[in-house]
């Protein structure tokens, strides 16, 4: 570090933001300038190891050589941004075909601004096909904050107070297939007409909870059982975080629909062809599929993860980052450790324990984020390298081991 946290012009910022915008969720006064590979620079030249990737959406990091020719490319674009849903572009079309490569078969995408929307579309698909039922949610999850995915979101008191909701059903999110609950989706389905089930499969917000084999496997069984689409949230798992494409993979299910965004620099509703409403304006936004630059970088940043065998990186890296936590486990105040690949929960005893390690973390150089109660969310882009994860846990290990 150059200077005392917050030097003067990331303070100047952040003294303005404070006066002239909503003061949301900001968790330590990092005022983002620039960046490389699986470092941030602040306005005051200060860099930063990187284990957000920014709550997933900056996948192989930044100024990514590939992204940066995709920006050179649309520099002198005045068309960069059009009515997606009313006019075609080549990159719209590019990025349907590509992402056709990595989901399952006669599987259609509707492109959309954000992961929240993304699933907006996911259950009007699922209405239109079902009808105004009550869909099914997890207890802790996590699907955006728009009013109609906010129902289906229960992971944080705050996100829902005085909000109106759809009808509901809810269920425990289960973690460990001997669960009493386990089967919990069965007895709602044999009691109630739905409209579709909605769940992560690594809760995000929620704590970075990963959820029982048997769990999954159960609500695509009885999903399937009774006629009632299965949605799967991979906005923040989705497009290699997990070590595969999509964090059901690990599962062997395939959902009816599912949702994308983030990693994808565009939000995406992906369906099973069966289920496409017959209306041609069913689904439709201005700016849905609008934005040709985040659709063309969109596409090359699957073709990157392709090349450079990004999904066998997670993996391994994950392994070795996950591996180095759980010898932090039982010292001061850190009870575990869960995740797959580079998707990694680790939890605190308390949450103030956790609110206070992740500025000490910050302020020692490592940006890390919360999730859940007491949960430390870490999601390092895909190219992160060994001597990276190695200074990470270094830095961890010295934050982590003192009061």
């Amino acid at each position: 570090m150059k200077i005392d946290l917050p030097g003067p012009n990331s303070r100047r910022v952040i003294d303005k933001m404070k006066r002239y915008a909503y003061d949301s969720t900001f968790m330590y006064p990092l005022v983002i300038a620039n960046g490389h590979d699986c470092i941030i620079e602040d306005l005051d030249g200060n860099r930063f190891l990187d284990f957000t990737s920014n709550i997933g959406a900056c996948p192989i990091g930044y100024s990514h050589p590939d992204i940066i020719e995709i920006l050179a490319e649309y520099s002198t674009n005045g068309t960069h941004k059009i009515a997606g849903q009313d006019f075609y572009s080549k990159e719209h079309a590019e990025i349907a075909e590509e992402v056709s490569k990595i989901v399952p078969a006669n599987f259609k995408s509707f492109f959309i601004n954000s992961g929240a929307e993304a699933v907006e579309n996911a259950i009007k698909i699922a209405y239109r096909k079902m009808g105004p039922l009550p869909g099914v949610s997890c207890l802790g999850a996590f699907h955006g904050r728009t009013l109609g995915a906010l129902t289906f979101t229960l992971s944080k008191p705050v996100h829902k107070h005085n909000f109106p909701e759809f009808p509901v059903k809810r269920i425990k999110f289960c973690s460990q297939d001997d669960d009493p609950e386990i089967d919990a989706v069965e007895s709602l389905l044999k009691k109630n007409k739905v409209a579709f089930i909605l769940t992560e499969v690594v809760q995000g917000e929620g704590g970075y909870n990963v959820a029982s084999r048997k769990f999954i496997k159960n609500l695509r069984k009885y999903a399937t059982e009774y006629g009632v689409p299965l949605i799967l949230d991979e906005v923040q798992s989705g497009l290699g975080h997990t070590g595969k494409w999509w964090a059901f993979e690990h599962y062997n299910v395939k959902p009816d629909i599912m949702t994308a965004a983030k990693a994808l620099q565009v939000g995406a509703t992906m369906y099973n062809k069966r289920l496409e409403p017959k209306e041609r304006s069913a689904l439709s936004s201005t700016w849905g599929g609008g934005s040709r630059i985040d659709m063309a970088a969109g596409m090359r940043t699957i073709q990157v993860i392709k090349r450079d065998r990004l999904l066998e990186n997670a993996t391994k890296m994950g392994n070795m980052l996950k591996k180095g936590l759980e010898e932090l486990v039982g010292k001061k105040g850190v009870i575990g450790v869960r995740g797959l690949g580079l998707m990694i929960g680790l939890e605190f005893d308390t949450r103030v324990r956790r609110e206070k390690k992740i500025v000490e973390l910050f302020k020692s150089g490592l940006l890390t984020l919360g999730a859940g109660q007491k949960s430390l969310r870490i999601i390092p882009p895909l190219v992160i390298t060994k001597k990276q994860i190695e200074q990470g846990l270094e830095i961890m290990t010295q934050i982590l081991s003192k009061n």
